[in-house]
């Protein structure tokens, strides 16, 4: 299934069957049916517990939902296939991301849908909603303020702070590939990579990819190939001239696509051709994670690319941050560190790697399932264990 985004005023897709009422609710995890009960779990009960963590804030972790739960923020600048839709259409993606974090960890997360595009209102509103929360996670926050919004609160705050388009995706990104590379035979030392989509994503999965060894990336826009002697960089992207790109090699995304022996793709649909992968190296992978529609379809190159990943769940070797988020937050919660740091996320990409060994590699299947009851605690023990 290769639809697009359906117009806004057909509302017979079954997906809407789901979401009909909203996809969250709030229930109590105490019971009351009687005056004793409500006593205790509301008044004068709960003025104990609050007094108490008065004296000792230690007892909050202990005596309240705080360390089990998430707030997910995001001003809707920058939700995955459609854009900039704003704070209210926002909501159902931020819904979703937090019946995820249920299903899959058990935590309980907390959508909110900031209407405001000012850094430092999003900054300042997060600090003050903190207390109520064990961690944050950041969605959907357009580039390059996501990297300020995250760099502050990582910062100010004494709780773990991830945004997740950065670093989600690119943990799985980063597991995808290690195991395609085994499928392929060729080391990550020695091959070239080539992305497009210098954004949010894209910084992400190139930090990932750099830490796991990969030496020659090469990042595009839509000017060609990031190198050190343009001046029209912004912040986000002079980070990839100083940091990718070791040979500064120059022009359009289909000429430095010649050789390459991985494409990522963290753009948008028709941005790559046939012709375009017909020039790779031997065994060319393609990570084409536009969504809902990549940058190319897998049909369109079968027989010619060594493997396709894609961000879709309906297609094979999908790659989304839902694979890495729940046991990075469930990790780092149970550990009680306050920060996330390289180590745990390179924990992460390696424990989400080791789940297909080798015997079940194959070029449907370089990456675990999000069913996988692995998948979860395995990467939520390599991240405490880091931590």
């Amino acid at each position: 299934m290769t639809e697009a985004l359906l117009a806004p005023q057909d509302l017979t897709h079954p997906a809407f069957d789901v979401h009909l009422g909203g996809k969250l609710e709030i229930r109590g995890r105490v019971a009351i049916e009687s005056r004793e009960d409500l006593a205790r779990a509301y008044t004068p009960g709960f003025a104990y517990v609050a007094a108490a963590i008065q004296r000792d804030p230690a007892l909050l972790a202990r005596y309240t939902m705080r360390q089990n739960t998430v707030a997910i923020v995001t001003d809707g600048t920058a939700v995955s296939g459609i854009g900039d839709v704003g704070p209210k259409a926002a909501l159902p993606v931020m819904e979703g991301k937090a019946l995820v974090f249920k299903r899959f960890a058990g935590i309980n997360a907390i959508p909110i849908c900031l209407d405001t595009k000012h850094s430092g209102e999003i900054i300042d509103t997060v600090r003050r909603i903190a207390p109520g929360f064990g961690a944050i996670m950041l969605e959907d926050i357009s580039a390059p303020r996501c990297f300020e919004i995250e760099d502050a609160l990582h910062r100010e705050l004494q709780i773990p702070v991830l945004h997740d388009d950065q670093h989600a995706t690119a943990i799985s990104a980063g597991a995808a590939l290690i195991n395609a590379l085994k499928r392929v035979g060729k080391r990550l030392d020695q091959i070239k990579v080539v992305m497009v989509g210098a954004g949010a994503a894209g910084t992400g999965c190139a930090k990932i990819f750099l830490a796991l060894g990969v030496q020659r990336l090469i990042a595009c826009d839509r000017a060609g190939a990031i190198h050190r002697k343009r001046t029209d960089l912004n912040p986000a992207k002079a980070w990839f001239a100083a940091h990718t790109n070791p040979l500064q090699e120059g022009g359009s995304l289909g000429e430095v696509m010649a050789g390459a022996d991985v494409f990522l793709g963290v753009s948008g649909p028709g941005v790559i051709t046939v012709a375009d992968v017909a020039r790779m190296a031997r065994d060319p992978i393609l990570f084409a994670l536009a969504n809902p529609t990549p940058e190319i379809l897998p049909s369109e190159v079968a027989g010619l690319a060594a493997i396709v990943a894609t961000g879709r769940s309906d297609l094979p070797n999908q790659i989304d941050g839902g694979l890495a988020y729940p046991g990075l937050f469930k990790g780092i919660l149970d550990s009680g560190a306050p920060r996330f740091t390289d180590a745990m996320k390179c924990a992460a990409v390696y424990a989400l790697a080791g789940l297909v060994d080798a015997a079940e590699l194959d070029a449907g299947r370089i990456i675990p399932d999000i069913f996988d009851e692995l998948v979860m605690p395995s990467v939520a023990a390599a991240v405490a264990a880091a931590a």
